[in-house]
């Protein structure tokens, strides 16, 4: 299944949106216009779905409070988020989930739930606060979302949101993992266990893919071959090695701590885009890249899309002019995000730009230019 349709009231700088999605979304807007918090949506969800505790409590705590998650002019205190499942952008909504809450106000100040509904092919099937929830306020601080004991008749809910992939992989953090140590952040989001996740895979599985990442990384890094999975006979920790073969041709081969960083990075997008058909949450997958790779990238993922046994729905921050000059995107997938003083926006194309974009302009053209800072120039005259 795949998120149609998302609506959000009072979410960090969201006051209120309402809008569809398709199985691929390009956000476009300027810095701190809400892109990545847009995408923490389905973070939070997937972090109440985990089925290794911690639910609405730990999903709220994780990020400060709701005073760190509420659109804080509103007077209303309440968070709320809608989202409709359907098995394709133009089918039936087959599912909706809305899950609405506040703080309660005394004590330990703690997220209780003001609502939380489902429907299935339109028929409600849960319908909080219900008079066993009258009776135990307890029960509010907790969703049925998280709950085994609760979530059989929508399980496939919380099965879809915790699938949710999120990754904006930090190549450092890979080259010197050995030397940083540390925690690793739930869902690691930056890449941390990305060689652990390899290592988990099949030696089938992981090999063929493998294969398909190196034919395709002959394109986009010249002269490197020789791709593969090891462990460290000592500490047996995975790595992958790789040959450039224009470069110190006989030393050997090299490991991921010797890749560029644009290498680790098509790396880990192409795994991810392989790993899975849950919803993938890329954030500016063109950082450390040539624009020409750049400018290929919607059609490697709408190229691994229709090779998928499952169709997977990716959703994209770019600020990239060379990605978003792709013929093959379609115009009703690029969102384009406008902070105003009541809350940002979120803009599909307008008539005017659906016509110049039908008529061979590109995103790039027509949508990008609007997401420029005013006066920018301005920056060039700060002494």
């Amino acid at each position: 299944m795949i998120v149609t349709r998302i609506k959000l009231k009072n979410w960090r700088n969201f006051k209120y949106v309402d809008v569809p999605l398709r199985d691929r979304a390009y956000l476009i807007g300027p810095n701190a216009s809400g892109k990545s918090n847009f995408l923490d949506v389905f973070r939070f969800l997937r972090d109440i779905s985990n089925p290794s505790g911690g639910g609405l409590q730990k999903a709220v705590s994780g990020r400060g409070s709701i005073k760190k998650i509420r659109w804080l002019p509103s007077r209303d205190a309440v968070v709320s988020i809608e989202i409709h499942l359907a098995p394709g952008p133009d089918d039936e909504v087959e599912w909706t989930y809305t899950l609405a809450f506040r703080s309660e106000g005394t004590g330990r100040q703690r997220p209780i739930v003001t609502e939380e509904r489902v429907y299935h092919h339109g028929e409600i099937i849960l319908d909080r606060p219900d008079l066993m929830d009258g009776s135990d306020a307890e029960r509010l601080t907790q969703t049925h979302l998280e709950q085994i004991s609760a979530n059989g008749e929508f399980r496939r809910i919380a099965e879809t949101f915790d699938s949710v992939t999120y990754l904006h992989l930090v190549p450092q953090l890979l080259k010197f993992s050995d030397q940083l140590g540390g925690n690793r952040l739930s869902g690691d989001p930056f890449g941390q266990e990305f060689l652990n996740r390899i290592a988990k895979c099949t030696e089938r599985t992981r090999d063929a893919r493998l294969r398909k990442i190196q034919k395709a990384l002959l394109v986009a890094v010249p002269q490197f071959e020789d791709l593969k999975f090891v462990q460290d006979t000592i500490t047996g920790r995975p790595h992958l090695e790789a040959r450039y073969k224009h470069w110190r041709p006989k030393a050997g081969l090299q490991r991921e701590d010797e890749f560029s960083d644009g290498t680790l990075r098509l790396l880990g997008l192409m795994w991810s885009l392989l790993d899975g058909d849950s919803m993938l949450l890329l954030e500016e997958p063109e950082l450390s890249l040539n624009d020409g790779i750049v400018s290929q990238i919607p059609m490697l993922i709408s190229g691994m899309q229709r090779k998928a046994k499952h169709r997977r729905q990716v959703v994209i921050t770019t600020h990239s002019e060379a990605l978003l000059s792709n013929e093959g995107i379609d115009g009703r997938e690029v969102v384009r995000l406008e902070p105003t003083e009541n809350g940002t926006e979120m803009l599909l194309p307008s008539e005017e730009e659906t016509v110049a974009l039908k008529a061979g302009l590109t995103p790039a053209d027509v949508m990008l230019s609007k997401t420029r800072p005013h006066q920018v120039e301005q920056l060039s005259l700060l002494e």
